[in-house]
C-alpha cells in the first residue's frame, strides 16, 4: 500500500491551463493593486472620488461606446502594413483561441489591468505615468509589436481620463473588455 501511493505522489502534476495562467497573471496584477490601494488608505479601487449614482450607472454603456470606436479604428489601421503585419504576429502568438477563452482573457485582462493601472496606479502617480507603465507593460517581442505598444500608451491615457471624468472604473473596464473580446475574436478568426 505504501509503494501505490509512493508511485503515485511522484507523478508530475498536470500542466497549467491557458485559462488557469490567465487568471493567475491578472488575480495576481489585481491584489498588487489592493495592496498599493491599502497601502495609500484608499481601499475603494473601483470609484475615483464621489461620482453620482447615474454617472455610476451609464459609465460601463459609455465604456462600450468608446470600446467599440477604438475597435472601429483597429479596423480602419488594417489597411497599412503595420497593422496587417501585428495582426499575423498577435495570430501566430496566441495560436488558435476558444471563445471561452477569449471571453476569459478579455475579462481578467480588463479588470486586473484598471484594477491595477487606473484604480491604484492614477491617484497616486497621475495620468500620465500611469500610462506609460501601462505602455511599457505592453512591450512585445520585437519591433513588430511597437504600434501596439504605441496604442497601449494611448488607451491608457484615454482610460485614464474615462475613469477620472466618470469618477469610477465602470467606463475603462467596459472598453478595455470590449475591444480585447472583439478584437481577439477578429485575430483568432480572420487570417491578415
Amino acid at each position: 500500500m505504501f509503494r501505490a501511493m509512493t508511485s503515485y505522489s511522484s507523478r508530475p502534476p498536470p500542466p497549467l491551463s491557458r485559462a488557469s495562467m490567465v487568471i493567475g497573471l491578472y488575480g495576481a496584477m489585481a491584489l498588487v493593486a489592493i495592496l498599493i490601494a491599502a497601502g495609500r488608505g484608499d481601499p475603494d479601487l473601483y470609484r475615483l472620488g464621489s461620482p453620482p449614482g447615474w454617472l455610476l450607472a451609464v459609465a460601463p454603456l459609455l465604456g462600450i461606446v468608446v470600446g467599440l470606436f477604438v475597435v472601429w479604428l483597429t479596423r480602419l489601421a488594417a489597411r497599412w502594413a503595420w497593422a496587417r503585419d501585428l495582426h499575423r504576429s498577435f495570430r501566430d502568438l496566441l495560436g488558435p483561441l476558444a471563445f471561452r477563452d477569449i471571453v476569459i482573457l478579455a475579462l481578467a485582462s480588463s479588470i486586473g489591468e484598471e484594477l491595477l493601472f487606473r484604480g491604484a496606479l492614477l491617484p497616486w502617480i497621475g495620468v500620465w505615468l500611469q500610462a506609460l507603465v501601462f505602455a511599457l507593460l505592453h512591450v512585445g517581442p520585437g519591433k513588430r509589436f511597437l504600434p501596439w505598444t504605441l496604442s497601449a500608451a494611448l488607451l491608457g491615457l484615454a482610460f485614464g481620463e474615462l475613469a477620472r471624468q466618470t469618477g469610477s472604473l465602470g467606463a475603462p473596464i467596459a472598453a478595455h473588455f470590449t475591444i480585447n473580446l472583439v478584437n481577439l475574436r477578429y485575430i483568432v478568426r480572420v487570417p491578415a
